[in-house]
């Protein structure tokens, strides 16, 4: 009995060892598509009475686990900067991200340079002004989103590879935050981002 488990062990300690990870940190530009949010009113108002800003930066993290040479998966966290208008007036809240992503490499693991598609889901926190989402005080809106970029080993050090990416991605939400009256269609994010990682 301990040999076949022995052998066991070893194979699944293959499989693990085999696999491996990236953690990115990228930077860009949010974009809003289809901005109109809704009314207060439900009787005089129109749907375009608030409206999200239509860019704003954006920051996040990447954790990238690689099973195979082509595919991987994808843990992303993202903070992305918008702005609520209404009556003229803008304001400033934040919108926290959080995706699990499916990604397929067109090449191997070990090129140098690896252009990628990628598609999930996730959902969005809006946290409109004067709020905080440790409150709860945010609106939660579920999105798929789906996208591509490009992974580019750049150079060794401390014994480890570091890299650059860029991606584009857009995300379609399947409702508009905050509940508003009059709201119309679904919302849409672009994001454009570049950002610096170490393979390992």
């Amino acid at each position: 009995m301990k040999l076949p488990l022995a052998f066991c062990l070893l194979a699944f300690s293959g499989a693990a060892f085999a696999q491996s990870g990236e953690f990115w940190f990228s930077a860009g530009e949010s974009l809003f598509e289809n901005r109109g949010l809704g009314s207060a009113d439900p009787v005089v108002g129109s749907p375009n009475d608030y409206q999200l800003g239509q860019s704003g930066f954006r920051f996040g993290f990447r954790f990238d686990l690689n099973p195979g040479d082509r595919v991987g998966y994808e843990l992303n966290y993202a903070y992305s900067r918008a702005s609520l208008v209404s009556d003229g007036t803008s304001e400033g809240f934040g919108v926290h991200t959080v995706s699990g992503d499916a990604l397929y490499h067109f090449v191997k693991r070990d090129s140098r340079v690896r252009p990628f598609v990628a598609a999930g889901l996730g959902f969005s926190n809006f946290v409109p002004p004067g709020s905080s989402a440790g409150s709860g005080g945010g609106s939660n809106e579920f999105q798929l989103n789906y996208g591509g970029g490009v992974k580019i080993k750049a150079f060794s050090k401390f014994g480890r590879d570091w890299g650059f990416r860029v991606d584009l991605h857009q995300y379609q939400y399947f409702g508009k935050p905050f509940g508003l009256y009059l709201s119309q269609g679904k919302l849409q994010q672009t994001e454009v981002t570049a950002g610096f990682g170490i393979l390992f």
